[in-house]
């Protein structure tokens, strides 16, 4: 059978619709040509119809490597080392959530486009020291529940938007690391602190 006959799943739709939005944040789209191809991804049956719409833009990126003490380093590589693929949480005009009792991967990725994600660490394990999440606001929102004793920093940049961490206190020497990259249009990222659940604090769950 022919591939470009195969119907397209939603997954295969969401993806190219990422693809498109962080080619727009790079600045390799305007905002007209994403709404323009993203509107022809969504409507898309078959392969064919998605076929081109990406062919003209990169569809992988490489995590800059870091050095023992957690710091970023460019633009040679560690050891020809760069991070590993991660965990993926996105939200295409609706939501997702990530919590629980999770291991941390090394790196993540979360995508909000037209949408709103959460990712909350406060019961999750951080596996590695130095851990980054690449976070992607397009008319959406990345919100990032980061407990006490994690160094956090905040990269990247924020165009008709918002890059943001609410998180207070000092952090102890040897805390792991933790790198938000942003890449924000008219959007919001925003670290902050656990929720704080009432009926546990007074032992009435």
């Amino acid at each position: 059978m022919d591939e470009h006959r195969l119907r397209v799943s939603d997954a295969e739709r969401a993806a190219v619709v990422e693809i498109l939005g962080q080619a727009t944040s790079e600045g390799r789209l305007t905002l007209d040509e994403y709404s323009e191809r993203a509107a022809t991804a969504y409507a898309a049956k078959t392969r064919a119809d998605l076929a081109g719409l990406t062919d003209d833009l990169p569809t992988g990126q490489e995590i800059t490597p870091i050095d023992p003490r957690g710091y970023a380093v460019a633009p040679a590589p560690l050891h020809g080392e760069v991070l590993p693929a991660g965990e993926r949480v996105s939200a295409i005009f609706g939501s997702d959530n990530r919590r629980g009792a999770f291991a941390v991967p090394q790196r993540m990725e979360a995508s909000a486009i037209f949408g709103d994600v959460k990712i909350e660490l406060q019961d999750a394990h951080l596996t590695h020291q130095y851990s980054v999440i690449e976070a992607t606001a397009i008319f959406g929102s990345v919100t990032i529940y980061v407990p006490e004793g994690v160094d956090v920093r905040m990269t990247g940049r924020a165009v008709f938007g918002a890059k943001t961490s609410k998180l207070r206190g000092g952090v102890p020497p040897g805390a792991p690391v933790l790198e938000v990259r942003t890449t924000v249009w008219f959007g919001e990222v925003t670290v902050r602190p656990p929720k704080i659940n009432w009926m546990d604090r007074l032992g009435l769950t």
